[in-house]
Formats: structure tokens, C-alpha cells, sequence
């Protein structure tokens, strides 16, 4: 048994120091994945289509990493879809393409890499997924990025 008073060397002090240290510096980064869905609907497109078409969109974001992967389907469009992206805008508000989505043939899936500002609007609900149509050209169903 070590006597309560005893000193401690400098030369172990420093050592038990250096571990425990490195120990800390050792544990991983505590990332949070944050899971994202989307409902694509022609009635969410502004202005409103009369498309037929639906379809979904599930995504996770590494706040850490700031990576965005999704995957997605949709069907009963009124034609093979021409693009699709993620765009930065809140509901009923069109806004710029953030993220293009190629290929964009259904199912699709991808990542991006965001950068500060778009991972702010992705977690703030101002991120929506379209998907484009040569009979809707401006967008045939839409999908805001939601938790």
C-alpha cells in the first residue's frame, strides 16, 4: 500500500499525465447523423402541376463530415424526368439548385458534401428535392427536406 503522503515523482507524474492524454485524444469525435425525408408531391410544386406523379426521398446528414447521402424513387410522372435536385427555399418558395441529382433515372441515390451555409439550410427546413419533366419543365413534383 502506497502511504497516503507519499510523493510522486515528477518523472511518473508526467508519464500518468501523457497517458491519460493520449487516451483522451484517442476517443472518436461524437458525430450526429441526422435522418431526412422527403414526400414528393405534384400539389408541393409552386405553382401546383396536375402530374399524377409521387414519389420519396430519405437522406442522412453527418453534421461532423457534413456528407449528405440519399436515396430516392417517384413514378406516374408525364415523362422520364429531365433533372433533379436539391434546391435551398422554404415552402412555396422556389429557390436556387444547391445539389444536382445524377442520375436521375428512378430509383436514385448519391452524396454531396455540403458546404456551412447549405448544411444551415438543410437543418433548418430550407431544402427541397424537385424533379423536372420535359411537360413540366420548371417542376413536376416536389418534396420539402424535413426531420
Amino acid at each position: 500500500m502506497i502511504h497516503p503522503y507519499r510523493r510522486i515523482s515528477p518523472a511518473v507524474f508526467v508519464l500518468s499525465a501523457s497517458m491519460t492524454l493520449a487516451t483522451v485524444l484517442a476517443l472518436p469525435a461524437s458525430a450526429e447523423v441526422v435522418n431526412l425525408k422527403a414526400n414528393l408531391a405534384s400539389t408541393s410544386e409552386v405553382p401546383p402541376t396536375d402530374s399524377k406523379g409521387s414519389g420519396a426521398v430519405a437522406a442522412t446528414f453527418d453534421t461532423t463530415s457534413k456528407k449528405l447521402t440519399w436515396k430516392g424513387s417517384y413514378k406516374d410522372l408525364t415523362g422520364p424526368a429531365t433533372a433533379a435536385h436539391f434546391h435551398i427555399g422554404d415552402v412555396g418558395k422556389n429557390g436556387a439548385v444547391a445539389i444536382p441529382i445524377s442520375p436521375n433515372a428512378s430509383p436514385f441515390e448519391g452524396s454531396a458534401t455540403l458546404t456551412d451555409t447549405q448544411a444551415a439550410d438543410l437543418l433548418a427546413g430550407r431544402m427541397y428535392v424537385n424533379v423536372h419533366t420535359a411537360a413540366n419543365k420548371a417542376g413536376e413534383i416536389r418534396g420539402q427536406v424535413t426531420r
